[in-house]
């Protein structure tokens, strides 16, 4: 009886560890989450990029502003020449104050257990050298910096807390997905060559332990291709073990598909859940740096 009862210990050990996940919901689902997600309970998440030169009305900036918002509008004429774009903030985001190490010690400090840094926003701006967006990254304009790898390496070697990134998918104004856009996504130009080679360039080098996607909502998951992502992120990348993702996949996917739920900005379930869930809850009036707790 002992020995058997080993053999079937060592049998279940091996087929919980060594399972391959399928590019499938059923599959990708019955993946548990790593304890440590788990135990962690909160989380600093950070809102940074091109938008923070003008800081005023946030995040959104630049989509309300081309959408004739009339507090942008006045804004810019109040303080920019008549023929300033937004691709001109990028020269003004000059992160000179930026220490990754101060940051880290706040930010462990604060108690929370993991922090999330935005990547790449709506905007397409890369906080990082990405070989995908040439002159429209933190390295080649504006801080002339590495600020994820920075913050990255800081909190990695100075503290325990985990490492995770924001990652838009979409771009509101990225010729190349408007194309897909008016093509009903049935082709994927977008996706094979900005978007999805971007999240695997900083899932191999950068490592996060949080993968936070977003902008999924106008298109199905088959356009976007997460399915075949997150198989690979979960079978061969090389945080396969401790990454843990939400649901912000694809049209429809939010609050029904991915690794943890997010559902919506600010969500506080009043019952208890079947599924684990985070609620990004915003600490500005409107939608900026968030902390995000998780039940």
């Amino acid at each position: 009886m002992a020995a058997l009862y080993l053999f079937l210990l060592f049998y279940c050990t091996l087929s919980t560890f060594g399972k391959r996940y399928q590019p499938t919901w059923d599959s990708l689902e019955s993946r548990p989450l790593p304890d440590w997600y788990d135990e962690a309970k909160l989380g600093i998440f950070m809102h940074w990029g091109v938008f923070s030169v003008p800081s005023y009305n946030a995040v959104w900036f630049w989509n309300n502003w081309k959408n004739g918002n009339r507090d942008i509008v006045n804004f810019m004429k109040r303080n920019y020449r008549p023929d300033f774009t937004y691709a001109d903030f990028a020269a003004d985001f000059k992160a000179e104050f930026y220490d990754p190490k101060r940051w880290a010690a706040i930010l462990e400090a604060s108690g929370a257990k993991y922090v999330v840094l935005v990547s790449k926003h709506h905007e397409g701006f890369t906080n990082w050298p990405s070989n995908y967006s040439w002159n429209w990254n933190s390295y080649d304009v504006g801080p002339h910096r590495d600020l994820v790898g920075e913050l990255a390496d800081a909190i990695r070697n100075t503290t325990n807390l985990r490492f995770g990134l924001y990652h838009s998918l979409f771009e509101w104004y990225n010729p190349l997905y408007l194309r897909d856009k008016a093509n009903n996504f049935t082709t994927q130009d977008f996706v094979k060559s900005k978007s999805m080679p971007e999240l695997y360039e900083l899932v191999n080098r950068y490592k996060p332990e949080v993968v936070w996607s977003d902008g999924a909502w106008e298109a199905p998951d088959t356009y976007w291709t997460s399915k075949e992502f997150l198989a690979w992120l979960y079978n061969d990348s090389p945080v396969k073990d401790t990454v843990v993702t939400n649901d912000r996949w694809g049209k429809g996917d939010i609050c029904h598909h991915g690794g943890y739920f997010t559902c919506s900005d600010k969500y506080l379930p009043t019952t208890l859940q079947k599924r684990k869930f985070e609620n990004a809850m915003t600490i500005d009036k409107t939608i900026g740096a968030s902390d995000e707790m998780h039940g």
